[in-house]
């Protein structure tokens, strides 16, 4: 940290030891630092300048997908990278003041340090010398509970020394340096720390009858009504004005041309800010010393001399970009009005085609007929429902159509032919039986071997004019053929004998 802020503190002591005032050193400071910057406040500004008049587009794009957030940021990151601007351009240079304000600040806080160059045991000393825990309580610096609980700490061996370099002890330590006892400390820091006490010297805090080490108050009357208590108290007012008056003109100078449609969004948030920045300052003024003040009050006044000069110097280019965008934003919609007479053109025509076309029959519009070998519309036809089996059926597709039968006669048909069976093996063995009784020789001989030969399928087989569902007749009139079969074969063996 030493080294960041070592470049502002050299400048800062150059600016005091040139004028030997503390308070026109800050005025010096802050312009230089302004000036060191301005190239960064001009990037700022042409950022800034860009997304102000890219205010109209962005309200259009919040006008037509307000409900849908994903598109509408998805169009305006569109229109930031058509427009060439980086969104928060403005937001990241701005930043680079506020790291010199946060150096600013550390350098004030710290002057035995940073100007000085006393270590944290030298300023100890420097403290001893100065008998710190009588004086801070008499000027109330510290409460004398907290000086009480500072020198427990310090018997317990918590803290090395009851002078802690926080807050604002070191301006306070500085201020009690003057010319009286500026030699004695002197020796006394080089009897112990050789050449540290060469770097000590009177820092003059006066600036227009007022001590800028310390701290305003708002009961500016409690140690009695002077001139330095009443400035001290005016002093963050002033800072407060003058920060809101830059706003003013920083937000003036954003908006090169008043025809440019107004973003209501923006429009809030700039005057949240225009209200919230100088309430800060008035809020910091009060509890930081007095010498920052006077740095933020020169800062304001050199900011709105940079705004008027950075508006001119960019008033040219963004006029020229503002013709640019009007001459696109132009373009863009006598294509989108061309775009849309064609549309119109085009259902005109639709509609005139429509009007004439009423009332006849088109071939086109007649569904056409499926072209597939072997398809017949009249197949597929149950009723009066043309294509109750689609378009496309054929009968014999897979094999042929199954007839329907209904199970109850299938069932039926099964059992007549059980019991047919059943039939037949009686009659069986009633005509084997008569046979047995007539011929037993040739029983013996030749019926196992005709009851043992299995009827052939051919035998079985119905005629072409026979009806398929009369099995059982069928089946009558086979064993009566087996019979007499039987029976000519056994008298020509006979006669073959």
């Amino acid at each position: 940290m030493g080294i960041l802020l070592a470049p502002f503190a050299w400048l800062l002591l150059f600016f005091y030891n040139l004028f030997d005032n503390y308070g026109l050193a800050l005025i010096l400071f802050a312009i230089v630092i302004k000036l060191i910057l301005f190239p960064v406040s001009l990037k700022t500004k042409k950022s800034m300048i860009q997304t102000t008049m890219l205010s109209g587009k962005m309200q259009q794009l919040q006008k037509q997908y307000g409900k849908d957030r994903e598109r509408y940021n998805l169009e305006v990151q569109k229109l930031y990278e058509r427009e060439k601007v980086n969104p928060m351009g403005g937001c990241l240079w701005s930043l680079i003041p506020m790291v010199v304000l946060i150096a600013l600040y550390g350098v004030i806080r710290e002057p035995l340090t940073y100007f000085m160059h006393l270590s944290a045991q030298q300023i100890q000393l420097l403290a001893d010398q100065l008998d710190w825990q009588t004086v801070a309580v008499a000027n109330g610096w510290i409460s004398q509970g907290s000086m009480e609980k500072l020198v427990e700490r310090v018997a317990n061996g918590e803290i090395a020394h009851i002078f802690e370099n926080g807050a604002y002890n070191q301006m306070y330590l500085v201020s009690l340096i003057n010319s009286s006892n500026i030699e004695s400390l002197k020796a006394a820091l080089n009897a112990q720390f050789a050449g540290a006490g060469d770097g000590l010297f009177v820092l003059n805090f006066q600036f227009l009858g007022l001590d800028l080490s310390k701290i305003p108050t708002w009961n500016f009357w409690a140690g009695g009504i002077t001139l330095a208590s009443v400035g001290l108290f005016i002093l963050p007012l002033v800072s407060t004005f003058i920060s809101f008056l830059s706003m003013k003109v920083s937000m003036a100078t954003n908006q090169m041309n008043n025809k440019q449609p107004q973003n209501k969004q923006m429009e809030s948030t700039n005057k949240m800010m225009m209200w919230m920045m100088p309430l800060m300052s008035l809020w910091i003024g009060f509890t930081v010393p007095a010498g920052l003040s006077i740095y933020w009050i020169t800062q304001y006044v050199v900011n709105m001399a940079q705004e008027v000069v950075c508006a001119k110097m960019l008033k040219k280019d963004y006029e020229a970009a503002r013709i640019a965008a009007e001459k696109r934003e132009q373009e863009e919609k006598e294509e989108e009005k061309r775009r849309k007479e064609e549309a119109r053109l085009e259902r005109a025509r639709r509609l005139e085609e429509e009007k004439k076309n009423r009332g006849k029959k088109k071939p086109g519009q007649k569904k056409a007929e499926p072209d597939q070998e072997g398809v017949n519309k009249e197949d597929s036809r149950e009723g009066i429902r043309a294509y109750a089996r689609g378009r496309a059926y054929i009968p014999d597709r897979f094999g042929g159509v199954t007839p329907y039968t209904d199970p109850n006669d299938l069932i039926r048909a099964e059992q007549e032919a059980a019991a047919a069976g059943k039939d037949k093996k009686k009659k069986k063995s009633k005509a084997d039986e008569t046979v047995e009784s007539q011929q037993p020789k040739v029983e013996d001989v030749q019926a196992p071997e005709a009851l043992e030969q299995p009827v052939s399928p051919e035998e079985t087989k119905p005629e072409p004019s026979q009806e398929e569902n009369t099995e059982p007749v069928e089946m009558e009139t086979i064993e009566v053929e087996v019979e007499q079969v039987e029976v000519e074969v056994d008298e020509d063996e006979k006669k073959e004998g």
